[in-house]
């Protein structure tokens, strides 16, 4: 374990973003993090660099979190326990528990990010969160470097939102997450209707295709950070109440919608911005994914202040015509 100097961080982020860390460490174990966090308090944690926008040097220690391992627990006739790592890319776990007909993750395949920043925005898609699916999860207390182990109710799920983007926020450092997955008569979910479509000739279809069916639809309309920096999707879907969504249906009697409770309508933010007209724009070296508004890009060598200026720009035009507040779900740094 060395702690480098002037290391850049564009092959750390998915974005891509030029950035310099002052000092960098790569951690392999939890006695080598602790270590870390017992002789430095001014530390800056970064896992798979999905969900965060870099828009300056970072002068803190930067931990780059890269610990693996994988263990199975059975816990009950028909469900296992599977604990992951913090540094076990999040894709090949999922299709690591496909491989072993392990159900619950199939439909979370192909989401960029590794496993310890999963539980922090409760990632989801296509109808399922890892709430659904999540058993506890191990964390170290950066002021104590005390482990403590958190259950689902102690994290407080919400809609990409969990206790540690809240009053435990750069309070503890998520070691593992453990999961509760079925070994047999799998409870699928295909409510989502570009799955629905894809599956339309399977009356139960297996969890291996519709971990297949998700792939090809992320793969379809999603670009490859590989290819073209990105963070996917870049804001959070708003949730707004049934008396605003009955104003807007007067002029917009075609807006998608999705029913969240009596209440609460949750609107695609990727419709919102289309219909402002920025989906397919360049802006220089950043822009709008052509096929997915709710992604933005770096198509070269953007920097991270100019794609948050687009996202800003995004945001004040959905504001001003739909008067709806898009809030942006990446970690902007």
């Amino acid at each position: 374990m060395k702690i480098q100097q002037n290391i850049s961080l564009k092959s750390y982020n998915t974005f891509g973003i030029h950035v310099n860390a002052k000092r960098f460490v790569s951690v392999n174990s939890i006695k080598e993090l602790k270590e870390i966090i017992a002789s430095e308090k001014n530390i800056f944690l970064l896992s798979g660099g999905s969900n965060i926008l870099l828009t300056s040097d970072v002068k803190k220690l930067v931990i780059h979190i890269n610990t693996k391992g994988i263990i199975v627990n059975d816990f009950a006739a028909d469900e296992v326990l599977v604990t992951a790592e913090a540094g076990e890319n999040w894709h090949e776990l999922v299709l690591w528990c496909v491989s072993q007909n392990y159900g619950g993750l199939e439909n979370l395949a192909l989401i960029p990010g590794n496993v310890g920043t999963s539980p922090i925005q409760n990632i989801g898609a296509y109808g399922v969160e890892i709430k659904d699916v999540f058993h506890q999860l191990e964390a170290l207390e950066i002021k104590t470097g005390k482990t403590k182990i958190f259950t689902n109710q102690e994290c407080n799920f919400g809609y990409r939102n969990s206790i540690f983007k809240n009053e435990l926020k750069g309070k503890y450092i998520i070691t593992s997450v453990t999961f509760k997955l079925t070994k047999k008569n799998h409870s699928i979910n295909i409510s989502y209707g570009a799955i629905k479509d894809l599956l339309t000739d399977k009356e139960k279809p297996s969890i291996k295709e519709i971990a297949d069916a998700v792939i090809a639809i992320r793969q379809s309309k999603l670009p490859d950070p590989k290819e073209i920096g990105n963070s996917g999707s870049f804001f959070k879907n708003p949730v707004i109440t049934i008396d605003v969504f009955k104003e807007l249906t007067k002029k917009y009697p075609e807006i998608p919608h999705y029913v969240i409770s009596e209440n609460e309508i949750k609107i695609p933010a990727g419709w919102l911005i289309e219909q402002c007209g920025f989906k397919g724009k360049r802006f220089g070296d950043t822009g709008v994914h052509e096929k997915q508004a709710l992604v933005l890009v770096n198509y070269n060598n953007a920097s991270g202040k100019e794609i948050y200026a687009l996202a800003q720009k995004i945001q004040q035009e959905v504001m001003e015509i739909f008067k709806i507040a898009l809030e942006i779900e990446v970690n902007v740094i």
